[in-house]
């Protein structure tokens, strides 16, 4: 106990002896001043000069300024001393007004001027000489601030101000003309993004820090190329939000850049708390729960109460982590879990008979790409098949929503993963007409840290020494964070129209081997980035809307309506699983309703595979 009062203690004697010496000081000033523009115009300047001291102490006293009320130097602190030299004029008038009744105007205005600037200017100097000097004391971390907005001023002040001195601000840029004259707390604005290699020399400078806001992908990247070519670290401001509740690791609030920085990606808010209600209190099951995007539906939707949340998937290892990640313990012994195979439809009926969920999110799928090209009958058993059996048992038992996850590659699909993704739309859309339900579909692209995302790859990659894979030196990709992606699939459910498929707006594409390129620069080691071609089924680019869907965005700015074609769930049964794949991929192309030349010559052909074995020294 007495070792955690002694420096309670100690602080407060601190703030004690500073305050009797503001107060002297303070004093000593109002004295002078007093005795010059007052004092010696009345008839007895003895009397003032008693009197006009003890009513300073009092306001003074009144206002805090002597109590340590205030941080030293800070706007709160010159605030309080206006009012109290205010008051202790009004006192002095008020008091001795009949021996100094003789007093211009003038002279009470010079006495109030000269008291504030004299009581501020020490407070200000040596605020600005603790801030300066604070990091320089010790080994800071020197940081250029890009930005001289309001992020950028908070920024500045929480590592002047921060006691522990690891970062100190020398410089800012900013690409706002108007802001080349600023400057926040002593740091001045020394141009703009394209003086930063010479603004590291000049200040010596150890870092980057990135403090613009919601900088977009293009502003992202071009940052951290510069603070390449000037070797600078590149950091973070930490997002309003995590500052203000807890969520900061830093007490600069400065972070490490993290793979949705590289890619320009922020989080978009869809407001989705607002419009949860249709899973309070009702039975709601996940298919796929042990997957990067079902784990993360499971948690959300935990947070809005459900009467029941039932999460499948035919992974245990997978269920267990999931579970453990929602209730803090995995048993695996309540009925909060079924394991089950989505193609064994006597288990499907049995289990969905038995739980009664009122809404299903559908994540279960088979997703990686080249591995389909070479398996399409996996893709048209899970994807396709499990997934129409999955519909047609909930439309017998009362589902009343159906949100099926799909992906940015069925539109105007050329892959197995494609076309199978787009037969689960067109489906979905059928049984939404047939049962009258709420059965709808939502695509997005590439998540963010998702299990075999590309960031993934690269981070284990450069762990293992290189070299850093890519397909295309030209190949781009949409990316989204999971929380995006699940906030999309839950928002969906309430405002998805029967059949629909949603799409959020998901900004720029953004081109991998630039990403690549940055990993490895920031690693600072010797990593080769090796282009392998592009694999069968895979395009330069995505589309997030296929031929023939608009953009419609009826209830929300950053989400799109699209309708897609239904097609009869007898159109899918004789799909082929035996037999050649080439057979397989063509019959799931004529199926889909994309004649199978076409498609294909949109995606990996041999002209783009010819760069293939290309190596770049990173």
């Amino acid at each position: 106990m007495m070792a955690e009062l002694q420096p309670v203690e100690g602080a407060q004697r601190r703030i004690i002896g500073r305050s009797f010496i503001l107060l002297a000081n303070d004093v000593a000033l109002w004295i002078v001043a007093v005795s010059v523009y007052i004092a010696s115009e009345t008839r007895n300047p003895a009397l003032v000069l008693s009197l006009a001291p003890a009513l300073y102490v009092t306001a003074g006293m009144a206002t805090g300024i002597h109590r340590g009320r205030h941080r030293i130097g800070s706007f709160e602190e010159f605030g309080a001393i206006a009012v109290t030299v205010c008051i202790a004029l009004v006192g002095v008038l008020v008091v001795t007004h009949p021996e100094i009744s003789g007093v211009s105007a003038r002279r009470y205005l010079a006495l109030a001027a000269t008291t504030l600037f004299f009581t501020i200017l020490p407070r200000y100097v040596v605020r600005l000489w603790r801030d300066r000097t604070m990091s320089s004391e010790h080994d800071a971390t020197r940081y250029i601030v890009f930005g001289a907005g309001e992020s950028a001023a908070l920024a500045v002040r929480m590592m002047l101000r921060n006691s522990g001195g690891a970062s100190q601000p020398i410089a800012l840029l900013d690409d706002d003309p108007d802001k080349r004259q600023l400057r926040i707390m002593g740091v001045p604005v020394v141009g703009d993004r394209s003086a930063l290699v010479d603004a590291a020399k000049k200040y010596r400078a150890d870092a980057l820090l990135i403090a613009a806001g919601r900088a977009d992908a293009s502003t992202i990247g071009d940052l951290v190329d510069r603070a390449i070519l000037a070797n600078l670290q590149v950091r973070v401001l930490q997002d309003f939000d995590d500052l203000f509740h807890g969520q900061d690791d830093s007490p600069d609030g400065i972070r490490q850049l993290n793979e949705a920085d590289l890619l320009g990606r922020h989080r978009i808010d869809t407001d989705v708390a607002k419009i949860a209600d249709y899973l309070r209190g009702h039975r709601v099951m996940v298919t796929g729960a042990g997957g990067s995007i079902g784990s993360e539906l499971c948690r959300q939707i935990a947070r809005f109460e459900p009467a029941e949340l039932v999460l499948v998937d035919r992974d245990e290892s997978a269920l267990h982590a999931v579970q453990l990640s929602i209730t803090g313990s995995a048993l695996l012994q309540d009925d909060g879990v079924e394991l089950l195979d989505l193609r064994d439809r006597d288990a499907v009926e049995s289990v969905i008979a038995r739980r009664k969920p009122e809404v299903i999110f559908h994540a279960a799928a088979l997703k990686h790409l080249p591995l389909l090209e070479r398996y399409p009958a996996e893709a048209v058993k899970t994807n396709v098949w499990a997934t129409n059996t999955l519909l047609e048992v909930a439309s017998q038992h009362g589902v009343t929503r159906f949100v099926n996850i799909s992906t940015d590659k069925a539109a105007d699909p050329c892959s197995v993963l494609g076309y199978s993704k787009r037969l689960t739309e067109r489906l979905t859309a059928w049984w939404a007409l047939e049962t009258g339900m709420q059965f709808m579909s939502v695509r997005f692209g590439n998540v963010l840290m998702s299990r075999g995302s590309v960031i993934t790859t690269f981070q284990r990659q450069l762990r293992a020494g290189g070299p850093i894979t890519v397909t295309h030196p030209d190949v781009e990709r949409y990316f989204m964070t999971v929380e995006e992606a699940v906030e999309l699939t839950v928002q969906a459910g309430a405002i998805g129209r029967d059949g629909d498929v949603l799409v959020l707006d998901m900004g720029a594409p953004v081109r991998i081997a630039d990403v690549a390129r940055r990993i490895v620069a920031m690693s600072n080691r010797s990593i080769e980035i090796v282009f392998t071609g592009l694999r069968p089924g895979e395009k330069l680019s995505e589309d997030l809307l296929g031929r023939g869907e608009t953009d419609v965005r009826p209830h929300h700015p950053l989400i799109t309506h699209a309708s897609v074609p239904p097609i009869q769930p007898e159109s899918i049964s004789g799909l082929l699983i035996a037999g050649a794949t080439e057979a397989i991929i063509k019959d799931l192309a004529v199926a889909v309703e994309s004649a199978p030349a076409a498609g294909l010559n949109s995606c990996a052909t041999a002209t783009t595979q010819s760069v293939a074995g290309d190596v770049v020294a990173a």
